[in-house]
């Protein structure tokens, strides 16, 4: 779907931006949508690194001899 948005339609959407928000609030809603894209990659890593330590099996050590 993203694909399919290409030059002109850019320079729309951009314009209908700049209408419902203001030329003031931009700076801010750029700065908030940054801060929130960065807030949801921490916690997709937080997310894959308790996941991959979910699934590492742990290692098991045994001082016994086993039976023969």
């Amino acid at each position: 779907m993203l694909g399919e948005i290409i030059g002109p339609d850019l320079i729309i959407i951009a314009l209908i931006v700049l209408v419902l928000f203001g030329s003031s609030q931009l700076p801010k809603l750029a700065r908030s949508l940054g801060t929130a894209k960065r807030e949801f990659e921490k916690g997709l890593g937080e997310s894959r690194t308790a996941a991959d330590t979910a699934d590492a099996k742990p290692e098991v050590k045994s001082d016994s001899q086993p039976d023969t």
